[in-house]
């Protein structure tokens, strides 16, 4: 007899709280799932459900059990549906969260494209520059950027973030132009304020062409924001120096309204990650998502900065 098959037929009659209903969704007798239960016992060793003339309830051991039975039913459906053309649709509501400044700009775009792939799914996009707590809060995937400290979730690595210094030409004109990272010290910073961002600092190689040594420094200044849009505003409006990514300071400093600052000192990139909570059934429609993110994200075309008109 089938181990599947015993599964799935206690799943059914606890489900239904009846062998009588089992069987009858099955197409087969009664006798049949009552086999089906008693061989899956015997093998366990252990009684799963109790049965009566007028109901069925299950042990201790059998409610443990059907969590377990019904996760493993659900994985073999959701593998079977992403490896088969007519599988099952995306379906459901998928909750997903990423940093206000890149999730506008990278993010925001590729989720009404997502829903047109897969109509039956409704989403909800937050935007916040805080660390979402995803399974407090509800979350099944947030889009990361940054370093990824050690969790309780799983990270896939999705594209390279490099970050670097910028100032505005009027900014370098009145302060000069640093040369070394110490440097730093002694000009106005535009720090990020928010506890949960840039904990370590500012990164940077520890010398010029140095691959691997990275030193952190934590500059200071008359202003800072726990908003990035803003400190890229009073970047732009020569207030001081601050440290982006690339994907937010490209099109300036190609069009000339920031210089990059410390090049050679420019530490290695780290990562934009999609995390979601370790959990082994995970919803077709988050997996899904997560490949839409990557197949955009790991295209170096996505990147690429618009030409000026």
């Amino acid at each position: 007899m089938s181990k599947l098959k015993q599964l799935e037929s206690f799943v059914s009659i606890a489900q239904r709280g009846s062998l009588t209903a089992a069987a009858h969704a099955e197409g087969v007798a009664p006798a049949i799932m009552g086999r089906r239960l008693d061989a899956l016992e015997e093998r366990l060793g252990v009684k799963l459900l109790l049965r009566t003339t007028r109901r069925i309830t299950l042990t201790h051991e059998g409610s443990a059990f059907l969590e377990d039975c019904q996760r493993i039913l659900a994985d073999l459906a959701n593998a079977e549906a992403s490896v088969s053309a007519g599988g099952i649709k995306a379906s459901g509501h998928l909750r997903t969260t990423a940093p206000a400044g890149f999730g506008r700009r990278h993010v925001a775009p590729l989720v009404p494209q997502f829903q047109a792939l897969h109509p039956e799914v409704t989403i909800s996009l937050n935007l916040s520059d805080r660390v979402v707590d995803l399974a407090a809060e509800g979350f099944d995937c947030a889009v990361r950027v940054g370093d990824m400290p050690d969790s309780s979730l799983v990270s896939v690595r999705m594209a390279d973030n490099r970050r670097l210094c910028v100032a505005a030409p009027a900014f370098l004109a009145r302060h000069g132009t640093p040369q070394t990272p110490a440097d730093l010290l002694r000009l106005s910073c535009l720090t990020l304020s928010s506890d949960a961002s840039q904990t370590r600092g500012w990164a940077f190689r520890s010398q010029p062409g140095d691959a691997t040594g990275v030193t952190y420094l934590k500059p200071a200044g008359p202003l800072d924001c726990s908003d990035g849009q803003v400190l890229h505003d009073w970047c732009l409006a020569g207030y001081g120096i601050a440290w982006r990514s690339t994907w937010e300071v490209e099109a300036d400093i190609a069009a000339g309204r920031l210089v990059p600052l410390l090049e050679d000192y420019a530490a290695p990139p780290n990562g934009i990650y999609a995390v979601f909570p370790q959990r082994k059934h995970l919803p077709l429609r988050v997996r899904l998502w997560i490949e839409h993110l990557k197949q955009h994200f790991g295209s170096p075309e996505f990147w690429k900065v618009p030409a000026a008109s």
